[in-house]
């Protein structure tokens, strides 16, 4: 876990990657808040907070005396949600930047390729 950010927000985050990545496919279970908790060794209150958070946002969901469902179409709206962010929190800044230093889409696009094949 780390410090510097709320542990509920990590929790949701937790499930979400997992949903990405396909660990936590759609219509599967996910853990309890117990489980969570446990695992985490926070309390069950902060862990219901994650898993609540996932809940308004139609990411999982309930069934009575059963636990936490992952909802069908979560993965995608996911993705479209980190795509957004990705591109507000990163691309238009680099574009942004890119620009003050005269640099053009080519050359920009060149230096991405020439960083991507260093990875």
């Amino acid at each position: 876990m780390d410090e510097s950010r709320p542990i509920f927000i990590q929790i949701a985050e937790q499930v979400e990657n997992d949903i990405i990545e396909g660990r936590l496919p759609e219509e599967s279970q996910i853990p309890s808040t117990n489980e969570f908790a446990a695992f985490h060794r926070i309390n069950p209150a902060t862990a219901g907070k994650g898993v609540n958070r996932l809940v308004e946002d139609g990411v999982i969901y309930k069934k009575r005396g059963i636990g936490m469902f992952v909802s069908t179409g979560a993965r995608d709206m996911l993705v479209e949600r980190r795509r957004t962010r990705f591109a507000d929190e990163y691309v238009r800044p680099l574009l942004t930047e890119a620009a003050k230093l005269g640099i053009s889409a080519t050359q920009l696009s060149d230096m991405i390729r020439t960083e991507g094949n260093h990875s």
